[in-house]
């Protein structure tokens, strides 16, 4: 049997300079539809993944986690489901009691515009709705590393 390779450690990327962050309103499993702009004041984790994607999966729990910790401090984490049925997400949540705000990019356009190609990918988006860093890959949200990136996101202030 061959070895497992070894993957990369996550690192945060910083957001294009200059280029803007795309705008969405997308339905919500259950509620009415989200957009960013909804939430301006709030910081935001978009979280891109999809139920068979097995990192996607395995960072949830740190994710709704991280939400509930940083309640206080406003932190909004939009789970942004990539191109699958409304019963197949359904089931998933059901079946993991998953807590988040579930979104259907029902098309891929929104992963599309934030070019998100590979899954779990998450943007972090400030407080003034302007996207400042992505992660690729799976990621402990309670860790130390990061707690390190979204330390300026939480502390921040909307200008």
């Amino acid at each position: 049997m061959a070895p497992r390779p070894v993957l990369a450690k996550p690192t945060p990327r910083p957001w294009p300079q200059g280029r803007a962050t795309p705008a969405f309103e997308l339905d919500a499993l259950s509620g009415p539809p989200v957009s960013p702009a909804s939430l301006r004041g709030r910081p935001l984790l978009l979280n891109f993944w999809a139920s068979w994607c097995e990192p996607c999966r395995a960072e949830m729990p740190s994710l709704e986690l991280l939400e509930s910790r940083h309640a206080s401090a406003g932190l909004k984490v939009l789970a942004i489901n990539f191109r699958e049925t409304d019963g197949t997400v359904k089931r998933f949540v059901e079946q993991t009691g998953l807590s988040l705000t579930v979104l259907r990019d029902r098309d891929g356009g929104t992963a599309r515009d934030y070019g998100v190609k590979i899954y779990p990918t998450t943007i972090a988006v400030d407080r003034a709705g302007r996207a400042r860093f992505s992660v690729t890959g799976e990621v402990d949200w309670l860790g130390p590393d990061a707690a390190r990136w979204l330390r300026p996101l939480l502390e921040s202030r909307a200008k």
